[in-house]
């Protein structure tokens, strides 16, 4: 990535800051019901300003290949992937093929992968999935939706994880900060995530499916918390008819932002070369996951 398109990018992100200190559509504000395409280009342009302010979103899983990407994603269940990207390290060094894991104690996989939490249906989920993928797939993690569902612990959220990240398929993935954010922006009333899934694939280019996935799930982690959304620091403060349920005073809302746009370390301790945060600290028993990251 260039220098030049570094700080284009940096600058579109200052100015759509910069609007949430005033923003032009407030909650309660609207005059008259927004309609179907107004609801579809709101969405669109959602996207479009996430977009220029998180031009690094990515997973913020730490993997080498497919098999270590679904691993990793089953471990995320209740916990944060920065715990994950702690624990995998270890995991992947004891156990680096589906083979190795099928054939794992149950007992010493449950130790390595204890930080993370539910660590005993975690690890009949890993040993059920390894299996399944030396026995059916020859070792290999499949390429469809219809394939990876089947395997133990895999629902179409960690299907759609894979297939985004390690195969290129567009997907959406609605994972707890996605559902919350769609509906607080209003572009769904559901709370079922296939019926989410759904109604945000009606709305949103299925080629932007994976990078939308990404930005919202940022912009949730980063600035639109579940207790108290930074509502002065958001960048699509204006397009947002859920403004003001935050802090809306910009300084204090600046306070609230976390990772890089906070200043502060990001989930991943191997991060992309694009990131503009800190990699994350490794594992250590004085890192305490941030149980507001979690899935």
């Amino acid at each position: 990535m260039s220098a030049s398109g570094d700080s284009a990018r940096g600058e579109r992100g200052s100015a759509n800051r910069s609007k949430a200190a005033s923003p032009g559509r407030r909650k309660g504000a609207r005059a008259k019901p927004e309609t179907r395409l107004g609801m579809v280009r709101r969405a669109r342009r959602i996207n479009r300003e996430l977009a220029d302010v998180y031009y690094y979103a990515h997973p913020e899983l730490d993997f080498d290949n497919p098999f270590q990407l679904l691993v990793a994603t089953v471990l995320s269940a209740q916990t944060t992937d920065l715990r994950v990207n702690q624990t995998t390290p270890a995991l992947f060094a004891a156990y680096p093929t589906p083979e190795d894991m099928a054939a794992a104690d149950p007992e010493l996989l449950e130790e390595l992968i204890r930080p993370t939490g539910f660590f005993r249906n975690k690890t009949k989920s890993l040993i059920g999935l390894s299996a399944a993928l030396r026995d059916d797939f020859a070792g290999e993690v499949p390429g469809t939706l219809e394939e990876l569902v089947k395997l133990p612990g895999v629902g179409r959220k960690t299907a759609f994880v894979v297939l985004g990240n390690a195969f290129g398929v567009p997907g959406l993935t609605v994972d707890t900060h996605f559902g919350r954010l769609v509906r607080r922006w209003g572009l769904t009333d559901q709370t079922d995530p296939d019926r989410v899934e759904a109604e945000i694939a009606e709305i949103i280019p299925k080629k932007e499916w994976t990078d939308f996935s990404h930005r919202t799930i940022f912009h949730g982690r980063r600035v639109c918390h579940s207790r108290k959304p930074a509502c002065g620091a958001c960048p699509i403060a204006e397009l947002c008819p859920a403004y003001g349920e935050g802090e809306t005073d910009p300084e204090k809302a600046r306070k609230l932002l976390k990772y890089e746009m906070g200043g502060q370390p990001g989930q991943r301790l191997r991060p992309p070369a694009d990131y503009p945060g800190r990699p994350a600290p490794g594992p250590s028993a004085d890192q305490p996951a941030d149980p507001g990251a979690a899935r």
